[in-house]
């Protein structure tokens, strides 16, 4: 890549896989029905930050199926970049069926393992997939066997080689873990390498089910964390960098599914932080005085958006949407 040429790209790491959501029967007594959905954590991020009007690449590995073939046709469409996907005929596409509540929030029956996505392999990164990227993203969907874990890990060391800031959503779903597998000892590799954490409460719990939450904090921020977010569904996000701490407030909306909200904040909150020049070679003095309520208005009313529509690629706001909600007010 030529110097001057601008980091720019957010570089999505991990699964891409089909919801199916449970729909209430038409009538009584029919059976119920399932409605086809393009997700997966860190492709949702990836359309999320191209419906914002950002650069957007996914990497990973497709079944080549059906849905796979729909999967691809969805980024593409989206305005994302999948020119370093994979596929391969040796497993299925994944798919996660998902049921709501009355209040939208959603719980998942995956079938995975076997899937496509578990076997990307170190060996299937592009040489020029990291050449202009400004963030490298990922999630612990793709830890959950030791082969997609090591690749995972290794893509990191990969992107931080190439320039790139790394960023971990934990996105943890103890349901795709095997019984016989303790999360943590896998999970907090990937948490030390990160430049930003983000973490739901029910997730900074789980890290810290043999210590504090404070102390999780402390551990993150003396790794490589600049920034840690804590979000907790509705309420007030809380921050941490090194130096600072605070908090920031959502949108009240009503949400019918909550499936892809996380990834909606995501994916708008590296988007204002590339936009506000962040970059590897700043990262620490970036974090020790930027402003970050704007980036964290434009994340909270993004994931609010995601909430208001069923599905995950289909929920990605677009950056006029978020405009709108912005000048309405938390």
């Amino acid at each position: 890549m030529n110097a001057a040429t601008p980091r720019r790209a957010i570089v999505c790491f991990g699964e891409a896989l089909v919801d199916l959501l449970a729909r209430p029967p038409p009538t009584a007594g029919a059976p119920r029905q399932f409605v086809e959905y393009a997700g997966g954590a860190p492709a949702n991020v990836a359309v999320a930050v191209a419906r914002l009007g950002g650069d957007a690449r996914f990497v990973g590995m497709l079944g080549a199926d059906m849905f796979g073939d729909m999967l691809a046709a969805q980024l593409r469409d989206a305005g994302v970049d999948i020119r370093h996907v994979r596929c391969t005929a040796a497993a299925k596409t994944a798919l996660a069926f998902v049921s709501l509540d009355a209040r939208g929030e959603r719980s998942f029956s995956f079938y995975r393992p076997p899937a496509a996505d578990l076997l990307f392999a170190e060996d299937d990164f592009a040489p020029g997939a990291f050449d202009d990227a400004a963030v490298f993203h990922v999630c612990s969907n793709s830890l959950t066997e030791a082969g997609i874990a090591a690749a995972t890990l290794a893509g990191m060391r990969r992107a931080r080689a190439a320039g790139a800031v790394l960023s971990v959503d934990l996105n943890l779903r103890t349901s795709l873990w095997s019984d016989a597998v303790d999360p943590l000892p896998r999970l907090w590799p990937m948490l030390d390498e990160a430049d930003l954490v983000k973490l739901c409460r029910s997730e900074l719990d789980f890290l810290a089910r043999t210590d504090s939450a404070d102390a999780v904090l402390r551990r993150l921020l003396q790794a490589r964390a600049q920034c840690v977010l804590v979000t907790e569904g509705a309420a007030p996000i809380r921050w941490h960098t090194r130096t600072r701490q605070g908090v920031a407030p959502t949108f009240a909306v009503e949400a019918i599914d909550t499936t892809a909200a996380g990834d909606a904040f995501v994916g708008a909150w590296l988007l204002a932080l590339v936009e506000q020049g962040l970059d590897a070679g700043s990262v620490a003095t970036f974090f020790a005085g930027a402003a970050l309520a704007e980036p964290l208005r434009l994340a909270a009313a993004a994931g609010a958006l995601a909430t208001t529509r069923h599905g995950a690629f289909a929920a990605m706001p677009t950056r006029t949407a978020v405009e709108q909600l912005l000048g309405d007010g938390p």
